[in-house]
């Protein structure tokens, strides 16, 4: 994209990310802008100036929103390691290709390939704390309308997700929000959404998870009253291992059923 000056606008930073991060809108990264996680620098009439940086940090929060589901609390985390360089371009998810975007005279390294990235972290320890699990979620406050825009969903699309209970509206005040906690589970839901997958038909899931929770809190709730802090450390490591291994079976069972399908067609 040849512009003449070494900045895009914001309609011209979502035509370079469209092909790649098909839900990205407008509305989308001024939300993120919002939230702090990217800073554009303005022109004399306010329109927002964003430069190869800016590109490089928007496809690095979009990666992380569409490949890890993560809340906005640990992208913020991980943007503290990429402003630091301390997280290789390969190992944000995007191609090499993407991170050499078009420039303000649109020349890009044809056919690159990403190289191989170093491992960031030591080894997984035997059992590790689910950060999100263990600490409070964050204090988002969000509309339908923040939240149509942060997930790309339609706002009847929200709108039945909350009738149906799968993302559920907190008060406070008389006004009604949605937390961190919907807006993962609204990304994940437009992507069921894709594939003709119901709101009514996602609401099994939260059941599934109700059942589940209260299985793990007779297990644990006991360790979770005592007093020594220890305990209460030794009781989040089980409660976040007992979520691991719910995840490895639920696959383990899915994959033993889809199986039959597969060999169907064989």
């Amino acid at each position: 994209m040849k512009t003449g000056r070494p900045y895009m606008s914001i309609g011209e930073v979502l035509g370079v990310l469209q092909p790649e991060f098909t839900d990205v809108t407008v509305s989308k990264i001024r939300f993120l802008e919002s939230e702090g996680l990217i800073d554009p620098e303005r022109t004399a009439s306010g329109y927002r100036k964003f430069y190869q940086r800016d590109l490089d940090r928007l496809r690095f929060i979009l990666t992380l929103q569409r490949d890890s589901y993560l809340p906005l609390k640990v992208i913020r985390e991980r943007l503290t390691e990429f402003d630091a360089g301390l997280v290789p371009a390969a190992a944000s998810g995007a191609s090499q290709a993407a991170v050499q975007a078009p420039t303000g005279n649109g020349d890009a390294a044809p056919g690159a390939s990403a190289p191989a990235a170093p491992p960031v972290r030591g080894p997984r320890p035997e059992v590790e704390v689910d950060e999100d699990l263990a600490e409070s979620a964050t204090a988002l406050h969000m509309s339908e309308n923040d939240l149509a825009a942060a997930t790309g969903l339609e706002l009847s699309q929200v709108a039945m997700l909350r009738d149906f209970g799968v993302i559920c509206a907190h008060g406070m005040n008389g006004d009604s929000y949605f937390d961190q906690d919907d807006l993962i589970v609204g990304r994940i839901a437009k992507d069921f959404l894709q594939y003709g997958v119901e709101p009514r038909h996602l609401k099994m899931f939260r059941h599934f998870a109700e059942r589940e929770a209260a299985l793990f809190e007779q297990i644990i709730l006991p360790s979770f009253r005592h007093r020594s802090p220890e305990t209460r450390k030794q009781a989040t490591q089980s409660l976040s291992e007992l979520a691991r291994l719910s995840k490895k079976i639920r696959h383990a069972f899915l994959r033993q059923n889809l199986r039959s399908y597969l060999a169907g067609d064989r």
